[in-house]
């Protein structure tokens, strides 16, 4: 199972670099939590910290990049300020939550108020923000426990927040894998060096069961299109994380099946296979394009987007925008279908309920509202005219725009069919 936990300890690249080394841990992205306003930037960050009077050479070296227009905005007032933060996502498999907060204890200096070191501000404060109660129950547990022992060795109370997530806001470009792409780049070790002597659960990797189902299985190209995924017989976080993310949640029409590399038979496949995930998309046994590593859904989709679409003007409304003719022959098809759902012609998501269809004789197919949860709206203003766009949410494709001139005092889905599949309920 794939969790997530969010911690603060001081400067974020240095806590980001240590939880991407774990075995287990997915994936650890820099960013803001803990703060009451939305849209944090790093530059409001600093300007809402609460100690602006003590040195700090993080917060100077990182301004240097900074243009001479751009400059540190006001302390803004009323207002509980972000800290740096790492959204951790891990694999339970490997990892248990008990290893990663003991190793976050362990990270830093808990009774440090308000920075770490030379770090001051309470963009620099110490935080779990866990995700659900289990993650909570061993935040307060193992806080105690840890407090006993930096008791015993002189140290004073931990002050370290301690609360559910909010929200997660991800930080700029610049501040992911940081140190990664910056080797000498600034990392204090503000460690008190206290430590536990039971760490909890790690593992190097998962037992030989590891996708063992996929071990004797052999296969062979289906006729017309297909989508294979080469899976790994040893642990692979991003195949993991490709599965969660994107296969987990795709109901598309073009199946989909994983396997190991050697035991594909009867394919024609240019991509090297040595990387996992690598996703090949085939028809009738011949590769049309592959991908090395991990897609994420915005990646995937587009790239199915051109393997199932082509150069059609489905793929034209779906990713650039486009517009269907009014009546045109989708239209004609789905404007008197029986009863049942219209669904995202990528993922197969449920979109559109035939219970909500009408007839606005626009030319487009016209909806009062779309399935709960299935699409994002979007301001639009091309065009000189101030609309609401549809996205799907599975795939980001556009749909078509939403209206307030619905029957009734309704709201009117505007949507494009060509990017429509359609699925009639059994009974009908």
């Amino acid at each position: 199972m794939l969790l997530e936990i969010v911690f603060a300890a001081g400067c974020f690249w240095g806590v980001e670099k240590n939880f991407e080394q774990i075995p287990g841990v997915v994936d650890v992205v820099s960013g803001y939590a803990g703060g009451n306003y939305d849209n944090p930037t790093y530059h409001q960050v600093i300007a809402n910290k609460g100690d602006n009077s003590a040195f700090d050479f993080l917060s100077l070296l990182k301004k240097i990049s900074w243009s001479d227009e751009d400059e540190v905005p006001e302390k803004s007032t009323n207002i509980v300020n972000h800290t740096e933060a790492v959204k951790v996502t891990y694999d339970t498999k490997l990892v248990s939550t008990e290893f990663l907060i003991k190793n976050f204890w362990e990270l830093h200096d808990p009774t440090q108020t308000n920075g770490q070191g030379n770090d001051r501000g309470n963009n620099y404060r110490s935080a779990i923000y866990w995700t659900n109660d289990e993650q909570k129950q061993i935040a307060l547990k193992t806080k105690d426990e840890y407090q006993q022992l930096l008791k015993d060795k002189g140290f004073g109370e931990i002050v370290t927040e301690l609360k559910p997530l909010d929200k997660f806001w991800q930080a700029e470009d610049y501040h992911q894998n940081y140190l990664a792409n910056n080797p000498n780049g600034y990392c204090p070790n503000h460690k008190t060096g206290v430590s536990f002597i039971d760490k909890g659960i790690i593992q190097e990797k998962l037992s030989g069961t590891y996708n063992e189902h996929l071990k004797n299985l052999i296969l062979s190209p289906l006729t017309g299109k297909e989508i294979i995924v080469i899976e790994s017989d040893a642990y692979c976080p991003y195949c993991i994380a490709f599965k969660q993310k994107v296969l987990d949640h795709y109901k598309g029409s073009i199946p989909v099946r994983s396997v190991f590399a050697h035991n594909l038979k009867g394919y024609t496949i240019k991509t090297p296979t040595f990387a996992t995930p690598t996703i090949l998309f085939i028809e009738d046994g011949i590769e049309k394009a592959g991908f090395q590593g991990y897609l994420s859904p915005k990646e995937f989709y587009k790239a199915l987007g051109k393997f199932k679409l082509g150069n059609s003007k489905a793929f034209d409304i779906a990713f650039n925008e486009g517009t269907e003719g009014r009546f045109c022959k989708q239209y004609d098809i789905f404007k008197n279908t029986p009863d049942g759902v219209f669904t995202d012609k990528l993922s197969g998501a449920p979109l559109f309920n035939t219970d909500n269809r009408f007839n606005s004789k626009s030319g487009w197919l016209s909806f009062t509202k779309a399935i709960d949860g299935s699409t994002l709206e979007k301001p639009d203003n091309r065009f000189g005219m101030n609309r609401t766009e549809i996205l799907s949410k599975s795939t980001g494709i556009h749909l078509g725009h939403v209206f307030e001139d619905g029957p009734d005092g309704t709201r009117r889905f505007c949507i494009n069919a060509t990017v429509l599949d359609f699925i009639a309920d059994k009974k009908s």
